[in-house]
């Protein structure tokens, strides 16, 4: 959608260039009249969110470069960090012009729905009553006010809030100015008083410029204005040496912290008096290596996400429900099932209850002796965290590796980590140097006078609210090997000073790049034998420049590759000398795509694996990730039908090119919206 001024230098895309057009994708589902009108509004929420993130995380990161000293070129896919973070604000600013423009042109259709989102100007007397009473009881008490003047100091304003910047006219044409936080706990969406058949709904920011004479009412001003500002502070966690601290302390307090970081964005309405903004600008150590972006009216669209229905089903996407595993009954056992054969669930489109309902059955099961799982995203309302819980009550040993470092879940995490301290639970809380994104669960129980594991390792998190709505696979199994490797695991976390060995799961830091160096080795040597090399790699992202740099290789050696890549790809494909035999598409929709699947070769020498990480350098240097082998057949099958079925899509894929366009994947052969599809697909295996 927003192409920016420089793509390409070297053998690979910048990430930072990469992952913005990564959300140009989110906004296109924002502009594509085929989606749901209030979904349509969503997604402009989900673009907005996603670019917060971006700012905290990884603008903050290469406006360190910059202030180090240093250029980063190397780093930076052969752009240097202060010529960068210039890109990155001119792409920004014209996404959030055309965000905007989305906007409008969502409002239109809105009001053809007799959904009218009003201003200030725009309140008739019925309203107005229930405006002032509204701002009395609810939105006032919750309200923080800040005065400002030359001497006194600005309080540091908190990252990702908005506020609105008031100027006051006074006598002698004096000025005063103020700051009003928009406050979180009053929804941002107030609906008012429905006429017929129309529903109106007043934006909270807009219900407090209509209210600025009951908030200001002491001043004698002559005339008053409100603008919006916002600012994102950069969303490092820094931790202090204290070793009096245990790490929940330093974690909590590194949070805390979070939120007087330095500034990395500034957000402005652009129609502001240019008095307010400089007032500010200086008030709050704004300066030219920060990303300071004019805007609209309103800013924090990520609230869009959170729209009311309204009860308008017909303008969101019908709800499925999710579908029974073929095979595994929720009523009985599943020890029983999975002691007999190996089950996969794909979620949202399969009921993410199996899970739960094992963890549930372990906590009752007598036999059961031991639970082991790591955990890095829990729900808010965690059924997964009240079953370990209850395993522990019930005198079971509970082992729970909890990752407080999960980036902007640290304080849930650390809430939940408490919660089951309290229990009895042995917690570990990761390994020293490195993340635990693994997603994996071990369960031993006693059959006869033996113990048996049973487990399942995952693409995704243990979490039920995202389990609705992102796809992920998880494998149920019994499987010896495999579970044997899954314990070591868990010894590796209690002693980190070992490296220990694992037959068949490939485990990072250690291993991973290794072992996938070997498998592409292996169909580049196919190729030479004369026979069809063939990877197909499905994952989030992809910005390590060694697993790119073998991917190229294995393309200059007549390997077919076929990736399918949501977010950033540093990866370019379809150059020739280079990567030709690579093909890159991105699929984004109604799911947000999640699983990660890699599949060398074909047919009965085919190896395939399903996996927590992507190809990053974090994921493959810095983080303790677990791709696990599928050996059943029926599920193997599974798995390449449905990766079919993705890169067959020609609704909602787009094409990733050096010309990072975001081109949808259109031909005249039968549509394939591969979500959708899916979903049919495993419809068709229940009936049959």
């Amino acid at each position: 959608m927003t192409k920016p001024n420089t793509v390409v230098e070297n053998s690979y895309i910048n990430r930072e260039i990469s992952w913005l057009q990564f959300n140009a994708r989110v906004l296109q589902e924002g502009a594509d009249e085929t989606v749901p009108l209030i979904e349509r509004l969503r997604f402009l929420g989900i673009f907005s969110n996603n670019l917060d993130e971006f700012f905290k995380v990884r603008y903050a990161t290469v406006k360190r470069i910059v202030e180090a000293g240093k250029g980063g070129k190397s780093e930076l896919g052969g752009i240097r960090a202060k010529a960068l973070l210039e890109i990155i604000t001119q792409i920004v600013i014209k996404q959030q012009s055309e965000s905007v423009e989305i906007l409008k042109k969502i409002d239109k259709k809105l009001k053809a729905e007799n959904i009218y989102i009003i201003n200030e100007t725009k309140v008739d007397a019925i309203q107005h009553e229930f405006i002032k009473e509204y701002f009395l009881k609810t939105v006032s008490p919750a309200l923080v006010t800040i005065i400002l003047n030359e001497t006194v100091v600005l309080p540091n304003l908190k990252d990702s809030a908005a506020y609105l910047a008031v100027r006051m006219l006074m006598s002698g044409d004096k000025k005063q100015f103020a700051l009003i936080e928009i406050p979180k706990t009053v929804n941002r969406f107030v609906e008012l008083p429905k006429e017929g058949d129309k529903h109106y709904i007043i934006m909270v920011d807009d219900l407090l410029r209509y209210c600025l004479e009951d908030i200001f009412n002491i001043f004698d001003y002559k005339a008053i204005s409100a603008h919006m500002i916002k600012i994102t502070r950069d969303g490092e966690l820094d931790f202090d040496s204290d070793l009096s601290k245990s790490f929940i302390e330093k974690i909590s307090d590194s949070v805390k912290d979070r939120q007087i970081g330095e500034p990395v964005r500034f957000v402005y309405d652009k129609t502001i008096h240019k008095e307010t903004l400089r007032f500010l600008m200086t008030k709050m150590g704004i300066d030219g290596t920060d990303s300071i972006i004019p805007g609209g009216r309103y800013h924090n669209r990520r609230d869009y996400m959170g729209f009311p229905s309204l009860g308008r089903t017909d303008l969101m996407y019908e709800k499925i429900e999710a579908l029974p595993i073929k095979g595994l009954s929720l009523k009985d056992s599943i020890f029983q099932a999975i002691a007999k054969k190996d089950y996969l669930l794909h979620a949202p489109y399969q009921s993410f209850s199996y899970v739960v309902k094992f963890l549930r059955e372990a906590a009752l099961d007598p036999k059961v002796k031991t639970i082991k799982i790591t955990i890095y995203r829990l729900a808010e309302i965690s059924h997964i965290a009240s079953s370990l819980i209850n395993a522990a009550i019930n005198g079971k040993s509970v082992t729970v590796s909890i990752e407080l470092r999960a980036r902007f879940d640290e304080e849930a995490n650390i809430n939940y980590a408490q919660q089951m301290e309290k229990e009895g639970i042995n917690l570990i809380f990761g390994v020293a140097g490195l993340k635990v994104h693994s997603k994996m669960c071990v369960i031993e129980r006693e059959v006869g006078k033996k113990l048996k594991r049973y487990g399942f390792i995952s693409t995704g998190n243990f979490n039920e609210s995202t389990a609705k709505i992102y796809t992920d696979y998880t494998l149920f199994t019994s499987n010896k090997k495999i579970l044997k490797d899954v314990n070591q695991i868990f010894s590796f976390f209690e002693t980190n000073y070992r490296i220990y060995k694992y037959k068949h799961l490939i485990v990072s830091p250690h291993y991973t790049q290794s072992a996938v160096f070997k498998l592409i080795d292996n169909e580049i040597e196919k190729v030479k034998q004369g026979k069809e090399g063939l990877i197909r790699l499905k994952m989030n992202s992809i910005s390590s420049y060694p697993m790119v740099d073998k991917l190229y290789e294995a393309s200059r050696g007549g390997v077919k590759i076929q990736m399918i890549v949501r977010g950033l790809c540093c990866l370019i494909p379809g150059i020739k000398g280079m990567s030709e035999n690579i093909e890159v598409i991105s699929v984004v929709d109604k799911f947000l795509e999640h699983s990660r699947v890699y599949i060398f070769g074909d047919h009965d020498e085919m190896k395939l694996y399903i996996s927590s990480a992507d190809w990053m350098t974090r994921n493959i240097e810095n983080r303790v990730e677990v791709s696990c082998p599928i050996y059943d057949e029926d599920i193997r099958n599974e798995i390449i039908d449905t990766f079919n079925i993705s890169w067959n899509d020609n609704v909602k894929a787009r094409i990733l090119n050096d010309s990072q366009e975001n081109e949808y994947r259109i031909n005249k052969k039968t549509k394939v919206r591969s979500q959708f599809a899916t979903y049919d697909y495993y419809l068709k295996q229940l009936e049959n």
